[in-house]
């Protein structure tokens, strides 16, 4: 009896204890559904980006907000989504996993694995949308990121924290810059992250492959939002790669991160606003696009000690329609960063690579970043080539050139020849310094066009045979001194004369 009473008195404490009153449960339901787009009824509170879950478990992101509906941009699968399903407001915005264990894979915006291996294991989730660092937060750009092409080190050198733009008509190799800018940091401090906004899966693969043979695959992020992906996803891309890039530099680190592209960004930005009803403007884009990609590329900058020193380069990448640069996007994108390198369409088709337009192109701030020894010896090599390019274009209308015009043009193509570069063959800066130096003198006068490509592949280890002293000068604080400066010239005087004697 004393057992039963005192399992009563327990129920009725229990009882007593229970919050009694109604639940309330706010939804909304799905109106209409299609490309990607849901417009949702109910939901009154929900705040713009805020992050939304449909019965049946995918996720969605406010929009626009109106009068009686909701436009939300759908992340997952759309198939399974119908007109009726409920969808409940979450109160959170979109995050992405961030954190060291991401570094080796590939990933999707929301930090889920595309590679087959294992669920990743985030230090953190944080948001994808961040606010710039202020004025008083950044240092000056002053440290160079080598990219191991010769063209952009000594004509359009680049700096820890610029933002650079890619730009050219497709197929004109503006990919393969960026990946060989990442394979270049196989052997330096800094991190990659690769974003591939609605690319071929075939071409992310390749990018990919390209990175694990001839890069360090293991400090590099691939975020990929493929063109198979939901447009929801693709917008996302930048964002969410911009903040796990944000983590190690928030943590003193080095990151270079390049997006792969950025009019396909606006496409679908652009498709999204129309499938939302939002008014078009100019070339039907919506009028915030300017934001959406100003906002996204001023998250680059070189932080303050304060802050931690840490930097983040931007390579945006843009097509161009027929080499127009008076485009929306791309003087929008031309505006925005710090300078553009150019690729032109007809200097690919000549078998020019890397097709830079020597006129078109500028670097605004890496200049100031340049390695000293670098400088010293390139201070004329880009006056020198336009020149010679203008030279070359009036000597087609003209009769026979006298001696002194055919030296210019023997020495202009060889120059030409210099700058060219296959793939996945970065440059060291002792090589680009050695090249550069060997031209400013004329140790190369004797050497035809055609066989620059060998003494090219020659000269690392004839650098590190012949003038190890030189290459370890500049690759601790990137100067040279005299003696070493001579040591380097007797080096490529020697290497020259043996191409210079060896049969055509």
């Amino acid at each position: 009896m004393t057992s039963r009473s005192s399992w009563l008195e327990r129920a009725t404490e229990r009882v007593a204890s229970a919050p009694v009153g109604p639940i309330v449960e706010a939804f909304g339901r799905v109106r209409s559904i299609g490309d990607g787009i849901a417009m949702i009824s109910g939901l009154p509170a929900v705040r713009l980006d805020e992050v939304l879950r449909f019965e049946r478990g995918q996720l969605g992101f406010a929009q626009t907000l109106d009068r009686d509906q909701i436009g939300c941009v759908v992340l997952d699968d759309a198939e399974t989504i119908e007109a009726g399903d409920r969808v409940h407001g979450t109160g959170a915005v979109i995050r992405t996993a961030v954190g060291p264990n991401l570094l080796g894979r590939i990933v999707d915006p929301l930090g889920r694995p595309l590679d087959g291996g294992p669920p990743v294991n985030a230090a953190r989730q944080d948001p994808i949308e961040a606010a710039a660092p202020g004025i008083v937060e950044r240092d000056l750009v002053t440290e160079p990121v080598q990219t191991g092409i010769l063209t952009i080190d000594a004509l359009f050198p680049l700096g820890r924290g610029q933002r650079e733009l890619i730009i050219g008509d497709r197929a004109t190799g503006k990919t393969a810059i960026a990946v060989d800018a990442i394979i270049n940091q196989r052997n330096s401090d800094i991190i990659c992250v690769y974003i591939a906004v609605g690319q071929k899966s075939s071409s992310i693969a390749r990018v990919v492959d390209a990175v694990r043979q001839h890069g360090a695959l293991d400090r590099c992020i691939f975020v990929v939002a493929a063109a198979t992906a939901s447009p929801g996803l693709q917008w996302i891309a930048p964002f969410a790669g911009m903040t796990m890039a944000e983590y190690f530099r928030d943590r003193g680190q080095h990151v270079l991160v390049v997006i792969d592209d950025l009019s396909k960004h606006a496409a679908t930005h652009r498709e999204i606003a129309l499938l939302t009803h939002q008014p078009p403007g100019r070339e039907a884009f919506p009028g915030d696009v300017f934001y959406l990609h100003a906002r996204l590329l001023e998250r680059a900058a070189k932080l303050s000690k304060a802050r931690g020193g840490g930097s983040l380069t931007a390579l945006p990448i843009a097509e161009t329609d027929a080499g127009n640069l008076s485009a929306y996007i791309p003087t929008n994108l031309i505006s925005i960063t710090d300078g553009q390198l150019v690729l032109s369409s007809r200097l690919f088709q000549e078998g020019q690579k890397p097709a830079i337009d020597i006129g078109t192109s500028v670097s605004r701030v890496g200049g100031k970043t340049q390695a000293p020894a670098l400088r010293a010896v390139t201070g004329a090599m880009r006056l020198d080539y336009a020149q010679f390019l203008e030279l070359e274009m009036f000597s087609r209308f003209g009769g026979a050139p006298d001696e002194r015009v055919k030296s210019q043009l023997a020495k202009g193509q060889r120059l030409r020849a210099l700058l060219s570069q296959p793939r996945y063959a970065p440059l060291r800066l002792a090589d680009e310094v050695g090249l550069a130096l060997a031209q400013r003198d004329g140790l190369l006068d004797a050497v035809t066009p055609e066989r620059m490509a060998g003494l090219r592949e020659a000269l690392p280890a004839w650098i590190d045979q012949h003038a190890s002293a030189a290459a370890r000068m500049l690759t601790t604080d990137g100067t040279m001194d005299a003696e070493r400066q001579a040591l380097l010239s007797a080096a490529l005087r020697t290497l020259a004369a043996r191409f210079e004697a060896a049969p055509t």
